[in-house]
């Protein structure tokens, strides 16, 4: 079982989409601005502000909640609210009021104010609904105060630890993990998962250090509140018998079943455990596949995605002014998954219940604000619209007729005739005093717009547009000029080049000189921005050439040149044809899998306007997530006519994955997209362990190591070795056989194996297929028995009150690696306790210290090998001295009158009742920084001592059999010799500053 939960970012196997677009789409208020009239002459109310879901957090001090509603209207806009479809009468309840727009909740009760709200804003135009925004009341309880149970885990084993969070509102709660105090928070990795839907915390493999206190830690973002459970104790168990059931860390794979994964759109972290895909998008749903693979096996979990989205606009209305007496048709389209429903409102009350609304001889009545509205079961959006009837007698006062008009000889224009009008007028047209009427040259356009084709000078003269209606007429005129065509003199030429090359193009012209030419170029009718591709497209040249350096596959097409004036424009074509290296083949896919072998085949690629002259196929390991290499194939030259070849030389039970790639003589193209992943068929392992050793070990074992086969050489699953050994000269072979395929140690136990046997030791690895060759024998040796002999201790004595030394007589056996040498106090510790000191075979004594003074010590000497200690030797009895002296008190200096040595005089040290009785004073004279002096012994209570250059330091410490005692120290600033003996001339003494003191 491999114990680690892998698990999509989505707390359910259903996510709906929500992307930036459809949020704003959500709370939009749409702007309009009115096709004839400004705002000054009024206008409906816009949303610019709307309420939004609150959450209200049940603990929270401002006992307020406000809703906002802001409007843009002229008049200004008057609000009301609703709470669930019923409106609140503001004055009837103290907890509702108004500030402008806004409504606020004074002291919020959930049982009354909990719901669904929506602001009306209103005027003389009309009125809107906003859209409906949720109260609710967020809460997170504290945990249970229970204590919780310990959990015993085997070390190697994986651990789940329940989080089980207490009761809250809303559901987005955040979970991590306490280790033994706050704020020490669990860093997850490949072992340790924190799912983000139950709070569970999964150990996929417990090692000694995840030891110790564990607490659930959860926060709730939404009231900004954290709680943290009781501690849980984690308690590894070590296996007893020295042997690890060590659970391999299991390697983590994601992949999606009928698709690729979202390119640039997932992250998978802690080690493959987690896949986040964000910006989700409908195509993401399908089939996903967690794999976890360990050297104990593989296992997978499938999980389908199921991706729904709410509303989004297709199509939505806009507000309008239209004609009274005329048709209109007010229409809205919503996408989303599963199907939005859409209906209308009018002036905030239901109006229709589908997505059009045709209106026919249109009146006044029909003006008013309208809302269409789309909702599926992930959101609602909202598109808000004015529609304005009017009627008014015709006016060219916001768009009359151009007062001066250019035409090109030869050429077609047209003459715009749109007045305001209601309803809509006739329209007739003049060139100066003559009535125009529909003819060959001639055409009056229903819209109004006067058609003039194939012109000439005779054109040329004042034209007059005139409207009218049941409410009036009015006129409105501009003056038509006609000028030269415009001609194309030199077309640009077709052109056949290679990638990287540079190709040029010309355009020339002839066009009438008072009117201002200029060039437009264009690949395949999309215009070239030469700022933006000033690396291919050179931008200093006249307009009229185009020169195209360093070309690209992409630059191939048909190249337009375009000269225009303000009145006409002429255009001629050429093609250019860009030669490079072949495209990516595509539909690689793989057949006749075998252990070593498999077929690919393809479908060829774009050749580029060069033949493929052969095909390269190169492949991976997708599981040691190898570079792509180049695969050996069969045949070894693939032709650039084939669609299939045979990889060889590939290694048995192994993932791989291939890519083809195509030549030609102007270079090597893209590789295609991978393979679908496939597996190697198993096969028998051909690698056994090497480095086969071992030895040592205790009594009455063969211990053998070696080192594993890499996983590339399982060759198959249910991986193993299989142990033969023997004594040297025994010709029937022991085997065992070892399931772990990566374990690196046996111990063989047998109670009838000879210490210090020489055996001969092969190896082989098996898998379900059957069983590999064997290993190189290799020789090794069985355990040693323990020392029979006990050492014979010949001396035991103190040295002082805290050292001591014992010699033994060796013992003669050749398997002695060394001596142990344990002492402790008689009567005062147990045996258990002792102080131990270990001693190489080549040593017969050694210096024991760290001992209490004025002690009796028992002490006692064995030999060791591998395999352990041996019997004791007889314990000798020993009394350690009189613990060592207190510090002597230093009670004056002088210097002699040549200024050439120091006097150091110190009280007599009096030894308590524990101390040593003095022997003498050890006076160390040395060099302030330096570790060594001169060392000076002596049974008075002074010295005289050289005085020197430089600061040094004096030592005083009394001497007994105890050791030397504690420290007295004094510093000596150095002098010049005069200095000195004017000091002494005067009877100047140098003050006595104990330990770190100057002199």
């Amino acid at each position: 079982m491999l114990a680690i939960q892998s698990t999509l970012h989505v707390p359910v196997k259903f996510v709906s989409i929500s992307n930036v677009n459809a949020a704003l789409c959500c709370i939009e208020s749409c702007v309009f601005s009115l096709s004839v009239s400004d705002e000054s002459s009024g206008f409906g109310p816009v949303f610019e502000e709307q309420p939004v879901d609150t959450i209200y957090p049940e603990e929270s001090p401002e006992n307020k909640i406000m809703m906002s509603c802001r409007t843009r209207a002229n008049p200004p806009a008057s609000y009301r609210w609703r709470l669930n479809n019923t409106e609140i009468v503001i004055g009837n309840d103290d907890h509702y009021s108004l500030m402008g727009g806004n409504l606020v909740i004074s002291v919020p009760d959930k049982s009354k104010h909990a719901g669904n709200y929506s602001c009306l804003a209103s005027n003389e135009f009309g009125t809107l609904v906003s859209q409906k925004a949720s109260v609710q009341f967020g809460y997170l309880d504290m945990f249970s105060t229970d204590e919780r149970e310990a959990v015993y885990v085997k070390e190697g084993q994986g651990a789940v630890l329940l989080c089980d969070p207490p009761p809250h509102f809303p559901a987005d709660l955040f979970f991590r993990w306490i280790l033994n105090e706050f704020p020490e928070f669990i860093s997850l990795d490949k072992r340790r998962f924190v799912s983000q839907t139950t709070g569970n915390l999964y150990i996929s493999t417990v090692r000694a250090s995840d030891s110790g206190n564990y607490s659930c830690f959860v926060s709730s973002p939404s009231i900004a509140k954290s709680v943290f459970s009781k501690f849980i104790p984690l308690v590894p168990i070590a296996d007893t018998n020295g042997e690890n059931p060590l659970h391999p860390i299991p390697q983590i794979r994601w992949r999606k079943l009928d698709g690729d994964l979202p390119v640039h759109r997932h992250n998978i972290s802690m080690a493959g455990s987690l896949l986040h895909l964000y910006d989700i998008q409908y195509e993401d749903e399908g089939l996903y596949e967690c794999e976890a693979d360990n050297s104990k096996g593989k296992d997978r979990h499938k999980v389908h995605l199921y991706v729904e989205g709410a509303p989004e606009w297709v199509e939505k209305i806009s507000s309008s002014e239209r004609d009274i007496g005329g048709d209109y048709i007010m229409s809205c389209l919503a996408s989303g998954k599963p199907k939005p429903h859409v209906h209308f409102l009018k002036n905030g009350r239901m109006y229709a219940k589908n997505h059009e609304l045709h209106f026919t001889d249109l009146t006044f009545d029909d003006s008013g604000m309208y809302q269409c509205i789309a909702e599926n079961r992930h959101g609602t959006i909202y598109a808000n619209a004015e529609l304005r009837v009017f009627a008014s007698a015709p006016s060219f006062e916001w768009n009359p007729v151009k007062p001066k008009l250019l035409g090109a000889k030869n050429g077609r224009v047209v003459i715009d005739c749109k007045p305001r009008a209601a309803p809509r007028p006739s329209i007739s047209w003049s060139k100066g005093t003559e009535l125009l009427h529909n003819s060959s040259r001639i055409f009056i356009w229903p819209d109004g717009s006067l058609e003039l084709l194939n012109i000439t000078k005779s054109d040329e003269g004042k034209y007059i547009c005139f409207a009218e209606n049941d409410r009036g007429r009015a006129n409105s005129s501009g003056s038509l000029s006609v000028t030269d065509a415009t001609k194309i003199t030199l077309a640009p030429s077709n052109a056949d080049v290679s990638v990287g090359k540079s190709a040029r193009m010309e355009c020339a012209t002839s066009h009438d000189p008072t009117l201002d030419l200029t060039f437009i170029w264009s690949l395949d009718t999309h215009v070239i921005d030469f700022d933006r591709d000033r690396e291919h497209y050179e931008p200093r040249l006249p307009p009229s050439e185009l020169l195209i350096s360093n070309t690209q596959l992409r630059h191939a097409g048909r190249y337009s040149c375009t000269a225009q004036t303000p009145v006409d424009n002429v255009t001629a074509s050429a093609e250019l044809v860009v030669r490079g290296p072949p495209g990516p083949p595509g539909g690689v896919r793989v057949e006749e899998v075998t252990t070593n072998r498999v077929r690919v085949i393809w479908s060829h690629g774009t050749d580029n306007l060069s033949p493929i002259s052969k095909y390269t196929i190169q492949y991976r390991d997708v599981r040691e997530q190898q570079e792509w290499r180049e695969a050996s194939t069969s045949p070894v030259n693939v032709e650039g006519n084939a669609e299939m070849a045979s990889v060889i030389n590939l290694t048995p039970w192994t993932e791989y994955e291939f890519r083809v790639i195509a030549t030609n003589t102007l270079g090597t193209g893209p590789p295609s997209d991978p393979s679908p992943k496939i597996t190697t068929r198993e096969a028998r392992p051909v690698v056994a362990p090497s480095d086969i050793s071992g030895g040592g070990g205790t009594s009455r074992e063969l211990t053998i190591t070696w080192t594993p086969v890499q996983p590339q050489y399982y060759y198959g699953s249910n991986f193993g070795y299989i142990i033969a050994f023997k004594p040297h000269n025994d010709p029937e072979w022991m085997t065992v056989t070892v399931t772990d395929p990566q374990a690196q140690k046996y111990v063989h136990k047998d109670s009838k194996i000879p210490p210090s046997t020489r055996f001969e030791v092969k190896m082989k690895a098996f898998n379900s297929q059957g069983e590999g060759p064997f290993s190189v024998s290799a020789f090794i040796y069985s355990a040693q028995d323990v020392p029979a002999e006990a050492p014979t201790v010949i001396e035991a004595r103190t040295l002082s009150a805290t050292e001591a030394v014992v010699s033994w007589v060796p013992v003669q056996l050749q398997t002695v690696e060394g001596y142990q040498v344990r002492y402790w106090r008689e009567s005062v510790e147990n045996e258990a306790s002792a102080q131990r000191a270990l001693v190489s075979s080549r040593e017969n004594h050694t210096r024991l210290d760290n001992m209490k003074p004025n002690s009796h010590y028992l002490i006692e000497v064995r030999a060791y090998n591998g395999a352990g200690y041996g019997p004791a030797s007889q314990r000798h009895k020993i009394y350690t001295k009189k613990a060592r002296n207190r510090p002597p008190k230093i009670i004056g200096t002088k210097i002699n009158y040549s200024g050439t040595t120091i006097n150091i005089a110190w009280e007599q040290v009096e030894p308590l009742a524990n101390e040593s009785t003095v022997e003498g004073y050890k006076v160390l004279y040395r060099q302030e920084g330096q570790p060594s002096g001169m060392l000076y012994t002596t049974v008075k209570q002074s010295i005289d001592l050289p005085m020197k250059k430089g600061d040094y330091l004096v030592e005083v410490r009394a001497h007994s059999e105890g050791g030397d005692g504690a420290v007295a120290q004094v510093r000596i600033a150095g002098k010049t010799t005069f200095t000195l003996v004017l000091m002494w001339y005067l009877g100047v003494k140098l003050p006595i500053e104990p330990l770190s003191g100057k002199l």
